[in-house]
């Protein structure tokens, strides 16, 4: 995945209602919620099924089948690439079944600055379903205006987002590209 690619991707995006809750020069934080019909524990597992859901344009990869989330502290959401290559979008920090992921790691562009994420889902029941609500925090030395950067990253995430709730409502093909 190429920078401008995903700066591109973003803005030409269709619009998604706004989650940016913070900015500074050093920071931006967003936050989205989403409720599927499934419960928490298969909500949890959907989620940990990153390859059958992650939106492959935001791959280095170009395929989602290539990446794989280990769900235990200091396990790996890791990408396979060509040539016998990975790469590490983030170490998991956080992992209780049914209740929260979370993840440290900057992602796609961000990983090229010199900038910190803090990536969590946590998960909640909502009648026989479960509210799920990702927070995206990231830290650091920007390259470009995190107030301009901020909305770019909440719309990718939104769409990541969607295809999980998409994805872990029973009955619903599972999202694939």
């Amino acid at each position: 995945m190429k920078t401008l690619a995903f700066v591109c991707a973003a803005a030409f995006a269709p619009a998604l209602a706004a989650a940016v809750k913070e900015t500074t020069p050093t920071l931006f934080v967003i936050e989205r919620t989403a409720t599927t019909t499934a419960p928490p524990q298969a909500a949890y597992t959907a989620l940990t099924r990153v390859g059958r859901w992650w939106d492959p344009k935001h791959t280095w990869s170009g395929d989602a089948r290539n990446l794989e989330l280990q769900p235990r502290a200091s396990g790996c959401f890791c990408e396979k690439l060509a040539g016998g290559g990975s790469v590490s979008h983030g170490r998991v920090i956080w992992a209780q079944p049914g209740k929260m992921l979370r993840l440290e790691g900057a992602l796609g562009p961000l990983q090229d600055m010199a900038v910190t994420g803090v990536l969590s889902f946590k998960l909640e029941p909502d009648g026989t379903g479960t509210r799920l609500t990702m927070t995206y925090r990231a830290s650091g030395s920007f390259t470009m205006d995190s107030a301009k950067l901020a909305p770019l990253v909440d719309q990718v995430m939104g769409g990541q987002l969607e295809r999980l709730r998409t994805f872990a409502d029973p009955g619903r093909p599972a999202t694939r590209d």
